[in-house]
């Protein structure tokens, strides 16, 4: 072999290895785009199942009821010390002037009035007595629950606080039917300087409305002790038209309103209630 043809193949060879490396450069400069595509597809992929899970949660969520509480029957309370007929006042508090209302920030739930009776007999003594209404009416919260079961909880607590009354003697109890959806009358002796004092409890639930009468009389300076059945006699027949004219005020289409309805104000809790009234009215 000439040393011109050795020249010419080392030359052609020196080519075919520059060719080679460029056609490599080539390709690699072409698989480029393709993986900052392929990249850029998953990237958008990922993107697009964020936002499909996103919207789903979304989704979702506003499919979930809010939270729901029955209703409350009853939306006000009657004046406090309009809620018992001049009658009643005259034979429970005969000797007392206009009733005074208790200090409250919504009287739309929270009511109370009372009168005080002193009777001056002179050199025999007097006799003195004294009523006191209180309403509390309880609104249906999310949280907390419905309007009557916290009015049910919080009866309970008054009959439990009139029984465990400090200086109370000869404590008694009795459920009361016809006064509301439920009743309960306490009675007991306080033993005072001045005297005995009897006192008569009954407390009354209708609806989501607490009604809590308190009456209670003394023979002061000598004079003779009022019979405990007299004045139990009158706070029953008090309560009863003290319920009543809660039902009344609010009407028998109360009731309705958002959430779960709890129907019609109880008709049988306001003609029960309405009757127990007019029955005590009658014996009394």
């Amino acid at each position: 072999m000439s040393e011109g043809t050795m020249q010419r193949r080392a030359q052609r060879d020196q080519h075919d290895q520059r060719a080679k490396r460029l056609v490599r450069a080539l390709v690699c400069a072409g698989a480029v785009p393709v993986v900052l595509v392929a990249a850029g597809c998953s990237s958008d992929s990922g993107s697009d199942d964020g936002k499909d899970k996103a919207s789903s949660a979304s989704a979702s969520a506003s499919a979930s009821p809010s939270p729901t509480v029955r209703a409350a029957a009853y939306k006000t309370l009657p004046e406090s010390c309009k809620v018992l007929s001049k009658k009643t006042l005259e034979d429970l508090v005969p000797k007392a002037e206009s009733g005074k209302e208790g200090k409250s920030d919504d009287v739309s739930t929270r009511a109370s009035c009372s009168w005080s009776s002193l009777d001056n007999n002179g050199v025999k003594g007097s006799q003195f007595r004294w009523l006191n209404v209180s309403l509390l009416r309880f609104e249906s919260d999310v949280t907390r629950g419905a309007g009557d079961e916290l009015a049910e909880e919080y009866y309970g607590k008054q009959v439990r606080d009139a029984q465990a009354a400090e200086g109370a003697r000869k404590t008694e109890a009795e459920p009361l039917a016809g006064t509301g959806d439920e009743a309960t009358a306490v009675r007991y002796e306080l033993k005072k300087k001045e005297g005995t004092f009897k006192q008569q409890t009954v407390v009354a639930r209708v609806e989501n409305v607490v009604v809590t009468l308190d009456y209670n009389g003394a023979g002061l300076a000598g004079d003779k002790t009022p019979s405990a059945d007299d004045l139990m006699k009158d706070a029953k027949k008090a309560a009863a038209e003290a319920v009543a004219a809660v039902t009344e005020e609010n009407g028998e289409g109360a009731g309705a309103g958002a959430g779960e309805p709890s129907g019609s104000p109880s008709k049988s809790a306001s003609a029960s209630a309405s009757k127990a009234a007019s029955k005590a009215s009658d014996e009394g």
